[in-house]
């Protein structure tokens, strides 16, 4: 804290910015109070446009590198690497895409080259002398116009730059009318081309007509017009325009305006959006990723750890990938819990990736350390990741809802599902599945796709086998029924008397007479009536 204060107090980037994050945030014993860290922040924001256009300086260009992100790691390069190498040859050859890149590259420090504004120069020129690229073209006249690295010379940027507004670069469209503002003070023509840059979506000339209405020289409208000029920055603040957003923060903190109400916290927001790039900040961040490249693990842990803790989100994710890949660094080195404390820091920025929703998720879930298990907030990680598109956070969902846990109505809501199916678990499962294989960027089958063609196998085998026990139960009840009245029948057959067989009559029993007796027969058997027929039973 010391530090911090120390190098606040000279308008140290790092130690301003460590300031303001805390008083935003109102972590780490610091008060919440988001006019003080306006105050910080505002300092520097206030400087980066100016820092942007110093060429000296320990500067790069604030790149948004994650770590998990192997794609990205694999691009970056130095001037001797295989990558540079690669756009070295192609802009050789007369690429206009390759020129454009390596001069980017070399003049504002990016993909780990060293910032180098002279070589720069040299493909600018190439590329706008050689190509007819109206980007080339645009960005040669601009350091023609400001002689960054270069000697001015007007007469060449002006006719470079008409030639890439013939050819439709906004950009340079708007430049023409930065030209006749700046070197001729004709606002009519300046205003004509903004107004047409403007339709054309270049936030530059919105910030420049904004800039004509702020100090009343629009050209038909009498006297300043701060309400206009106000829209005007705004709408250059959302494409990006860093004054644009400096003026956009002085309106909320002051709440001068009544299209911006007064609102710190706003305020806050906008001023730490442009300090975060910074060139001094990017240099840090760019450091402690060549560091991780490099396999330097205990300097890229200390300037990850410096940048996360002003509050740059892509740092804090970063540092937290480092501690989870050697634990036994972030434990050596660092007193808390480096993975949980830069995480959740994360999420609670405005553009955290969806990702640290997920692993913040997965923390709450099955607790970590100190921390308990916590359902609820696990459910609001994986909502808000799937509510970022997320696959991952639709199939976490719906794990949840499998295991028997209740997903509060108004999480429901936050993703728009239909609320005629908030009080079914298998509907609301059907939509979590569809949505996680419709955001699955698999073109094959996915988790997401096979958890939902199991679902989908379960409700079909469970409407068999309630169809089939149905018929089990029916056949087998109607079986009773029948062997029931089989027995009854019987029973009933049964309780009757069977009558007695009939014997015949001596002189009916047959129409012949019997045959003789032989003498040895015995007297006895000779009085018995002799019977033709073995009578049947009736009855």
């Amino acid at each position: 804290m010391l530090y911090s204060l120390v190098g606040g107090q000279g308008s140290e980037r790092l130690s301003s910015m460590n300031l303001g994050y805390k008083h935003y945030q109102g972590i780490d014993n610091y008060p919440l109070d988001w006019e003080l860290s306006y105050a910080y922040y505002s300092n520097i924001a206030t400087k980066t446009p100016l820092d942007q256009h110093t060429l000296q300086g320990d500067q790069a260009y604030v790149e948004t590198i994650r770590l998990k992100d192997d794609e990205i790691l694999k691009v970056q390069t130095k001037e001797d690497g295989d990558v540079f190498m690669w756009l070295k040859h192609e802009a050789t050859r007369g690429n206009a895409a390759a020129q454009q890149r390596l001069a980017q590259m070399l003049f504002w420090g990016q993909q780990g080259v060293a910032k180098n504004p002279e070589a720069a120069i040299e493909w600018y020129a190439k590329g706008a002398l050689e190509t007819e690229d109206p980007a080339l073209i645009y960005d040669y006249a601009i350091v023609l116009f400001k002689g960054q690295g270069v000697k001015k010379n007007r007469r060449l940027a002006l006719e470079l730059m008409k030639k890439a507004a013939s050819k439709g670069l906004h950009q340079a469209v708007n430049g023409l009318g930065w030209y006749y503002h700046k070197f001729k003070k004709n606002y009519a023509k300046a205003a004509k081309y903004w107004l047409k840059a403007e339709e054309m979506g270049n936030p530059d000339a919105s910030y420049n007509l904004g800039v004509l209405h702020l100090d009343g020289i629009f050209p038909g409208v009498p006297g300043r017009n701060q309400t206009l000029a106000g829209e005007y920055f705004h709408k250059a603040a959302q494409g990006g325009h860093m004054e644009g957003t400096l003026w956009c923060s002085l309106y909320y903190i002051t709440g001068n305006l009544e299209t911006f109400p007064r609102d710190p916290e706003k305020a806050v927001v906008w001023a730490k959006h442009v300090a975060e790039k910074n060139g001094y900040l990017g240099h840090v961040i760019r450091k402690g990723l060549n560091a991780y490249l490099e396999g330097s693990w205990h300097e890229a842990l200390l300037y990850y750890v410096l940048a996360a803790e002003t509050g740059i989100e892509v740092s804090q994710t970063n540092l937290a990938h480092i501690c989870e890949e050697r634990p036994d660094l972030a434990r050596r080195y660092l007193g808390v819990n480096c993975v949980w404390r830069y995480y959740n820091f994360s999420v609670f920025q405005i553009d955290a990736p969806s990702f640290a929703y997920l692993k913040m998720g997965d923390l709450y879930y099955y607790g970590h350390q100190n921390q308990s298990q916590d359902l609820e907030l696990s459910v609001q990680m994986y909502a808000q990741a799937a509510l970022d598109g997320d696959s991952q956070g639709f199939f976490n969902l719906a794990l949840l809802i499998e295991e028997g846990t209740i997903i509060p109505h108004h999480i429901l809501d936050f993703l728009e599902i239909d609320s005629t199916l908030h009080s079914n678990n298998i509907s609301i499962l059907q939509e979590l599945y569809e949505r996680c294989w419709s955001h699955s960027n698999e073109e094959s089958f996915s988790p997401c796709s096979l958890a939902w063609l199991y679902l989908h196998l379960r409700l079909l085998w469970g409407a068999i086998l309630h169809s089939a026990l149905i018929y089990f139960l029916g056949t087998f009840l109607l079986s009773i029924l029948i062997a029931w009245t089989v027995q009854y029948f019987q029973s009933v057959s049964a309780s009757d008397p069977p009558p007695r067989p009939s014997q015949a009559s001596p002189d009916t029993a047959t129409s012949t007479a019997s045959p003789a007796v032989t003498p040895a027969a015995d007297a006895s058997d000779q009085d018995q009536p002799t019977v033709t027929n073995n009578p049947e039973p009736r009855g």
